[in-house]
């Protein structure tokens, strides 16, 4: 749980400085940063995909998911829930309308906690250790929280809480799966997870162009499935 114990740090830190400095970072200089995190993203995720052996189960893990996902429509379905929840907070009985510490701890949480790199690293941190994924992702939270804290208050520190439990839950249970995978198994799901990546790096870091990686999460559960079934035969 390294890598969420560093994120749900640099997200008070962000808030902190975000609550003292109350003003916007320049877009410049959030541009840059994020083309940097995007670039070492990218290597990053090259790394990880040299880690397959098996070229095919890469393959149809990634293509095979992706057709589940956009059939499921999971980022859809994520991008609706988090509205819902922010709407109905916004609406709630005895809670007004303009209630900042409200809007700020949903949207925040949701902003943190919906997403594949949420995922993706803290599955990597609970089976590995490997912490680099969520360390970009806890620069980008922590300059997100800067920003978010200035005009939403102080209730975008408390989604750190949030941030805390959801991923902390996932490395848990990636943990517990390492008494069922193999190393092999592992290696083809960080093949895969490198994919995501750098669709992810490609998509939201570098803006190069608009990849629906929430619909490719499946390929991740069906990586090691795949290379459990090819190792018996």
């Amino acid at each position: 749980m390294t890598g969420t114990i560093i994120n749900a740090a640099l997200i008070l830190v962000g808030g902190f400085i975000g609550l003292l400095a109350r003003t916007n970072i320049a877009d410049r200089y959030q541009k840059i940063i994020l083309s940097g995190l995007g670039l070492f993203t990218l290597a990053i995720a090259f790394g990880l995909f040299l880690h397959g052996e098996e070229s095919l189960v890469i393959l149809g893990s990634v293509l095979l998911g992706s057709l589940l996902g956009e059939w499921l429509q999971i980022e859809q379905r994520l991008s609706r829930l988090g509205t819902r929840i922010e709407t109905w907070y916004a609406h709630a009985n005895g809670a007004a309308a303009d209630d900042t510490f409200v809007r700020g701890f949903v949207s925040a949480s949701l902003l943190f906690c919906i997403g594949p790199m949420a995922i993706l690293g803290s599955i990597q941190d609970g089976l590995s250790g490997d912490f680099q994924l969520l360390l970009i992702k806890s620069v980008m939270d922590g300059f997100a929280a800067m920003a978010l804290t200035t005009s939403l208050g102080v209730g975008v520190i408390f989604s750190v809480i949030s941030v805390f439990v959801y991923q902390g839950a996932i490395s848990l249970l990636a943990a517990q799966m390492q008494t069922i995978l193999t190393g092999p198994m592992i290696n083809e799901l960080n093949a895969v997870g490198g994919i995501l990546l750098l669709g992810l790096a490609i998509s939201t870091l570098l803006e190069i162009r608009q990849i629906k990686v929430g619909n490719m999460l499946p390929a991740l559960i069906l990586a090691p499935i795949f290379m459990a079934l090819v190792s018996l035969f």
